[in-house]
């Protein structure tokens, strides 16, 4: 898949901030997939994500629960499926319910459970930069929800996006 935006934070407040940009273009039954080494990032960016949700309290990592609920603006459901072991696991996190709850559906590994995720996606691939708190953004839209976002995505991410993308947005 490649990636219809990429951007560039240099901290991880950048990247919470980033997250806060998504966020505000999020709407009820949305899915966002962050993927991306262990440390990339993912859970940074559920926090800025959250906050921008109006989430008062802390995000973390849903690892060992594999599904956390924050109730805010919209409410976020924060899944990691990281320790799943087959696809038909993902039928107990009950996915199609979660999309129908006026939420917010995020997803940590969540490229691990595209052959059974709805064709309707933000994926967000987080990669390590050269410095130790850089960090490089690939953002694919897949289906029409996200599709039809893009240039508001692009408009909304244009301080952390590269070149081409940034003359893109600057152009919307």
């Amino acid at each position: 898949m490649s990636a219809d935006l990429t951007a560039s934070t240099a901290a991880p407040e950048g990247t919470r901030a980033l997250a806060a940009a998504v966020a505000e273009l999020s709407r009820p039954g949305d899915l966002v997939l962050l993927t991306g080494d262990l440390g990339a990032g993912k859970t940074a960016f559920a926090q800025g994500f959250g906050r921008a949700l109006g989430v008062d309290e802390p995000i973390t990592s849903p690892t060992f629960t594999l599904v956390n609920r924050y109730d805010g603006r919209l409410t976020l459901h924060h899944l990691d499926v990281y320790r799943l072991d087959r696809l038909d696991e993902v039928a107990d996190l009950a996915l199609a319910e979660l999309l129908d709850d006026e939420g917010v559906v995020l997803i940590e590994w969540g490229d691990m459970i595209t052959p059974v995720l709805p064709a309707d996606y933000l994926e967000i691939h987080i990669s390590l930069g050269e410095g130790d708190d850089d960090r490089h953004f690939a953002l694919s839209t897949v289906g029409s929800r996200w599709s039809a976002r893009r240039r508001a995505l692009a408009a909304a991410l244009a301080p952390w996006l590269a070149d081409a993308d940034a003359a893109e947005a600057d152009s919307c």
